[in-house]
């Protein structure tokens, strides 16, 4: 095991107290709740909507607390680690339970309460909570106590794929010190690297598994073995279940929708039936999109209309020629449409692009590899500066309340392009083209073009407006640090 040895984090990493964990989090928890109760009051008195700060209200406001905390301790969040989009879903609800539970209580009690405490209270709580949480794992990682060993039993590519999910997970916890492969198996000789460059070791998984793991400090094991592979591994799996108390299991199911998918099993049978719900497909989250693309468009045009004004003078003055470009594009059941931008190329852009490519061989690889040129000769000066800060896709806000696209979706794409996503043409053709989406927060222009489709397509099938909410917060984080944008 001392190939490993370097890789490991002190003991205290995965040794320090259960109990001590816990009690933090709770504790983070119920300082969280009280600030909120204080600031939400302190908002009231200076806004003038409550005169003073009485006891029945601060009484309504704190009798909820630990009724927060029993919900939080129920859905697991002081003793299971979860992706943080699903502790954020799980803390939305629950303070939307909270809020209509004081509201319920003010109306029966008749105790004195501002109407709008209830409101103001419950928007403010999950953004103390959550950033609290936060703070305080990050804390506890750079100390090394809220750190767990982590091995991924299985060495291929669902194996892999889990280690990156786990990695880009960080407020987890676990970090990863070795694939294990299976008794009687092949040792293999792929090297996987994580994110700060470290070789992940891959070792033999013993037939006594319970010894290895042991040996390695009994860290938490997580089973990702590909397609054909948990039926073959029986015998093993049940000796992990009960060697490791928390096992998890992941299946290879890629390129199913897995978003709000749910799972049953039968009583005394083997056997677990997956429902899967392609949500865009309905008429009912179809409405809800559509309001939801229709209001923030709506007022994102009427709050930008002063850089509207300023980007167009810039455009008119830096080069001349129509200040605004429609380029047909394929949208929501193939229908194409003018996908507006602020122009950011030479009026004679056609042209350059021809003698470029006949001249450049390598530019004609690019270009027909992304349908993009990294250095493009066709953009203006201030093209490039609107292109670096995608302000040129500012006027697709108008596409949008016209119904043309949506503020997330999949990535507009030509004709010539709709090729290149083979079988899942479908989903792209489903949805309303985005002038956001999950390519653009992944990397933008630096992801492969085989990647921005495999991203369209699990967006389609997972689709959800949580999950467009999420994207639009990522986004602005992109913008702000200008990540893969040329």
């Amino acid at each position: 095991m001392k190939p490993i040895d370097a890789f490991l984090l002190p003991s205290k990493a995965w040794h320090a107290s259960k109990i001590a964990e816990r009690s933090l989090l709770l504790g983070s928890d119920v300082l969280a709740l009280v600030l909120t109760t204080v600031i939400a009051h302190a908002l009231l008195i200076a806004t003038g909507s409550s005169a003073v700060s009485n006891a029945e209200g601060m009484l309504a406001s704190l009798v909820l607390v630990p009724l927060a905390l029993v919900i939080f301790w129920n859905q697991g969040h002081y003793n299971k680690r979860k992706p943080y989009a699903r502790e954020v879903r799980e803390m939305l609800h629950a303070c939307a339970g909270l809020f209509l539970a004081q509201v319920a209580l003010a109306f029966f009690s008749g105790w004195d309460m501002a109407r709008v405490l209830p409101l103001v209270q419950w928007t403010l709580a999950p953004v103390l909570l959550l950033t609290m949480r936060a703070t305080l794992k990050f804390s506890m990682l750079r100390s090394g106590s809220w750190s767990r060993p982590m091995v991924i039993v299985g060495t291929g590519a669902n194996a892999r794929e889990t280690a990156r999910v786990f990695e880009a997970e960080r407020l987890m916890g676990y970090h990863l010190i070795a694939f294990l492969d299976l008794p009687g198996s092949a040792p293999t000789s792929t090297q996987y690297h994580d994110r700060r460059g470290r070789s992940v070791p891959c070792l033999h998984l013993g037939a006594q598994s319970d010894i290895t793991l042991k040996q390695l400090g009994s860290p938490h094991v997580v089973l990702a073995l590909d397609q054909g592979g948990m039926e073959s591994s029986q015998t093993l799996i049940q000796q992990l279940n009960r060697d490791c108390p928390n096992l998890q299991i992941v299946p290879s199911l890629r390129g199913l929708p897995l978003h709000g998918m749910s799972i049953n099993h039968f009583f005394a049978h083997d056997i677990m039936v997956l429902g899967m719900r392609n949500n865009l497909a309905q008429r009912g989250p179809q409405m809800l999109k559509r309001a939801f693309d229709v209001i923030c468009s709506g007022i994102l045009l009427a709050m930008t209309s002063p850089l509207f004004l300023w980007v167009a003078l810039q455009v008119k003055l830096g080069g001349g020629g129509g200040v605004f470009f429609g380029h047909m594009r394929i949208g929501q059941n193939g229908v194409p449409f003018p996908c507006y931008k602020f122009r950011t190329m030479a009026v004679n852009a056609d042209v350059l692009l021809k003698e470029l490519l006949a001249n450049d061989a390598a530019a004609r690889e690019e270009w027909e590899r992304d349908f993009k040129l990294k250095n493009d000769p066709r953009v203006t000066k201030i093209g490039r500066f609107l292109r670096k800060t995608s302000l040129d896709e500012l006027p697709q806000l108008w596409n949008v309340f016209k119904g043309q696209m949506s503020l997330v979706g999949p990535r507009p794409v030509i004709q010539a392009e709709l090729e290149r996503y083979g079988d899942q043409v479908i989903y792209y053709l489903e949805a309303r083209p985005g002038i956001t989406g999950l390519w653009q927060i992944s990397g933008r222009n630096d992801v492969s073009y085989e990647t921005r489709v495999n991203l369209d397509a699990w967006y389609v099938k997972n689709w959800s407006l949580f999950t467009d909410l999420v994207i639009l917060i990522r986004t602005v984080k992109v913008l702000l640090v200008k990540d893969g944008a040329y």
